[in-house]
């Protein structure tokens, strides 16, 4: 079935793209906290986020670790070695959703989980064996505290794993850890203060990579996501506290949408890569004007993103172009250059400025992360073919979106400025008699045209 979409009051049908595009509803799972089918063969999700915890502060940027509770929810034993790489690793994100924009305010490094615990928490379970063996029996749950997942010993960089297949190497290695916020989630102080975020709303998200759930189909459902509330400043930071449900099955871009329904989201999943999934939302700022958002979330894909290009109608204006990332951080090799944009007669574009292969550590957007693109138009949201460019192989992806539409051309506007004035009389009386001034569709310049020139003067 074709997703669709609806762009005001203009109806859109989805297009594949690549392997499929769907509608939020129908990627797998995301009920609430509690057991869901699984997949065949191992299959981890994060059934809960229990709580978050705050590490200190340093230089105004505070630490957290974000509690996590996977569940295998396949038909196969998760294997749990700690001592190869047949181990999940765990990624935590933070979110803030404020003035309709969903954007990443934090990122850890992985934790390479150790042994597995054999509980319930979504549903019966098999146990894979007695206390806590290198695997994850079928329908068991393993709880990593919030201290566990923020111990920097066991935390390993993202650079070194492959989110589409779940490789990594082992031994796994990295750069001694900054003391107290070094390879932990990171998160600037200005980013969650109550008094410079009114009505801000705050998400926590939970990610787990397996090479054994990957083999078998089963990663489009490993990320999770909660709310959460910021308290009171103590120690030099804020302490963040969880609330309501933990979403399951659903990474936290789709939080955006849970809490503004008019937002679009499109899953690009790319043939023998990961998934990335598009969110944008356009609304009017009450001037005349269009605010047009967009939020690309690379959940898996290890091609990452270079690109965003979006076309225009060459009738539309483009004002206050946007971009916002999210900083690698603790001695990962990643660049943190701004993407550059650019507007043609064309397109609005943006990119991060270079190849795969003048530069393989640029600013490209890498797996588990989430960029933002904005800009305003003078012009309503058409339906339109929007273009994600790939880093790695230098190829691309599309997705039905929103674009700025053209103006309307106005009758007797011959040199197309926008207004009908002297400079198109002028043109009108050096057409006349000829077909090149034709206004009415006649074939020939002459006193009809004038007429219609002459009533839409000005």
């Amino acid at each position: 079935m074709k997703a669709r979409a609806t762009l005001g009051g203009l109806l859109v049908a989805g297009t594949a793209v690549l392997v499929g595009q769907y509608s939020a509803d129908a990627v797998p799972g995301g009920r609430n906290d509690g057991g869901v089918a699984g997949g065949i063969g191992a299959d981890v999700i994060v059934g809960a986020l229990p709580d978050i915890a705050k590490f200190g502060t340093v230089n105004g940027v505070t630490a957290y670790a974000i509690a996590t509770t996977s569940c295998n929810i396949g038909d196969e034993i998760l294997l749990w070695y700690s001592n190869n790489n047949d181990h999940p690793v765990i990624a935590q994100n933070l979110y803030r959703l404020k003035d309709g924009r969903f954007e990443q305010i934090g990122m850890s490094w992985l934790k390479h989980g150790f042994c597995a615990l054999q509980q319930t928490l979504c549903g019966p379970c098999t146990p894979a064996g007695g206390g806590c063996p290198p695997l994850l029996g079928i329908g068991c749950s393993d709880p990593y505290s919030s201290g566990l997942n923020g111990q920097q010993s066991n935390l390993g960089p993202r650079s070194q794993v492959n989110a589409a297949t779940g490789y990594f190497p082992y031994p796994w290695t990295a750069p001694a850890a900054p003391q107290t916020t070094g390879r932990r989630i990171q998160v600037a102080n200005t980013d969650l203060n109550p008094s410079m975020n009114p009505g801000a709303q705050f998400y926590a998200e939970g990610m787990y990579v397996s090479a054994q759930d990957s083999a078998t189909g089963n990663s489009g459902n490993n990320a999770s996501y909660r709310r959460f509330t910021v308290g009171s400043l103590s120690g030099g930071g804020y302490k963040l506290s969880t609330t309501g449900p933990t979403i399951q099955q659903k990474p936290a871009i789709y939080a955006w949408q849970a809490a503004m329904q008019s937002v679009e989201l499109r899953t690009l999943d790319i043939e023998g890569d990961g998934r990335f999934i598009v969110g944008f939302n356009v609304t009017e700022n009450g001037d005349g004007t269009y605010r047009y958002e967009y939020a690309i979330y690379n959940h898996t894909s290890d091609l990452c993103g270079s690109s965003l290009s979006i076309p225009k109608a060459a009738g539309a204006s483009i004002t206050n172009v946007g971009f916002k990332d999210i900083h690698h951080h603790s001695g990962e090799p990643y660049d943190t250059t701004d993407w550059t944009a650019e507007v043609s007669k064309g397109a609005i574009t943006w990119s991060v400025g270079t190849t795969y292969a003048a530069d393989p550590d640029a600013n490209a957007l890498r797996w588990s992360t989430l960029y933002n693109f904005w800009f305003d138009s003078d012009t309503p949201p058409a339906a339109g073919e929007v273009t994600l460019g790939l880093f790695k192989n230098d190829g691309s992806a599309t997705f039905a979106g929103a674009i700025p539409a053209g103006t309307p051309p106005i009758a007797g506007d011959i040199d197309g400025n926008g207004i009908v004035n002297g400079a198109d009389l002028a043109a009108v009386l050096a057409y006349w008699g000829t077909p090149q001034g034709d206004i009415d569709g006649d074939g020939t310049t002459n006193g009809s045209d004038l007429a219609i020139l002459l009533g839409n003067w000005g």
